[in-house]
């Protein structure tokens, strides 16, 4: 056999079908899109999973389950691929030197798996409870990363909320030291004022009737 004599399987090629070629083809007039409709002419178009309105089979079942966000960014990393480090230390850039990780990872993750047979210290790196227990175990150290904690508007307001009621509080209390009763001063109330009742007008001009005639 040679090379140039290979060639398809029988009735693995089909041909294309051609619709709209007369009735004779079984596909002509309509060309299989039926008679009338939206399916029927160009341009129709339904989106993916459409249902003609109805609370379609995606938004029908329920979602379970969490994807982190970072999951693109976080490399992850066999407890025996440290072996292969150099250096007693590891951090991030290592990992990625030693080819231990992606280089456009920004964090990485120890995981159980494998042997640790030497002392290494690991610095900013996150590892597994199963991991930090066998580092640990070989004479290690980890040194967790630090995360930052983003706060948001509502957490920045009520951090503002509890200082003001912190220095209420203290100034409550050296009001109590100082000999004061610590509570905020009662306003005193107002006298109620005496009614002074209207006097007569005097200069008034008398009402005239007018008389009509007869």
């Amino acid at each position: 056999m040679n090379l140039n004599d290979l060639k398809p399987a029988p009735g693995a090629n089909r041909e294309r079908r051609r619709v709209g070629r007369g009735i004779g083809s079984g596909f002509g007039k309509t060309a299989g899109r039926g008679h009338k409709g939206q399916s029927s002419r160009a341009g129709g178009f339904h989106k993916v999973g459409f249902e003609g309105g109805q609370m379609p089979l995606q938004r029908r079942l329920p979602k379970r389950g969490f994807v982190s966000r970072m999951r693109g960014d976080t490399a992850e990393a066999r407890l025996a691929d440290l072996e292969r480090v150099a250096g007693d230390t590891v951090d991030l850039d290592i990992l990625k030197a030693g080819g231990v990780v992606p280089r456009r990872a920004s964090r990485a993750k120890v995981i159980l798996a494998g042997r640790l047979l030497r002392k290494l210290a690991l610095k900013g790196i996150a590892v597994s409870k199963g991991a930090k227990a066998a580092i640990e175990a070989a004479g290690g150290s980890v040194e967790l990363p630090q995360l930052k904690v983003v706060e948001g508007k509502k957490a920045e307001r009520r951090k503002a909320y509890l200082a003001k009621a912190k220095a209420r509080a203290e100034a409550r209390s050296a009001d109590k030291q100082a000999g004061g009763t610590g509570d905020k001063p009662v306003k005193a109330k107002k006298k109620a004022e005496p009614k002074v009742e209207a006097k007569a007008r005097t200069d008034a001009k008398p009402k005239t009737k007018v008389k009509k005639d007869a």
